[in-house]
């Protein structure tokens, strides 16, 4: 059964005693990327089942928004030094 895009949540789980979090999701995208980093990383990063990661604390943030002035000044730095994005996936995710 696939979750509507409102039930692909994640929820991150640490305290201050320990020094690892615990990562569970649902989002296709994030669980892609824990899935790589745990097979890159697998003395840091664990994967405990389908939707569970435990992974060190320092890995987690919540940084500021960009201003718009610098998304745009990014932007054309990445644009001057000749970088394309990704393309898009037709999976229709």
């Amino acid at each position: 059964m696939k979750l509507s895009l409102l039930e692909q949540e994640t929820i991150l789980l640490y305290n201050q005693a320990e020094p690892m979090a615990e990562v569970y999701t649902h989002d296709p995208r994030l669980m892609e990327k824990l899935n790589r980093l745990a097979d890159k990383h697998p003395e840091q990063i664990t994967k405990k089942d389908e939707h569970n990661f435990i992974v060190p604390k320092r890995c987690v943030s919540v940084r500021e928004p960009y201003s718009e002035k610098r998304r745009k000044a990014a932007s054309e730095r990445a644009r001057a030094a000749g970088y394309k994005p990704p393309l898009k996936s037709s999976s229709g995710q």
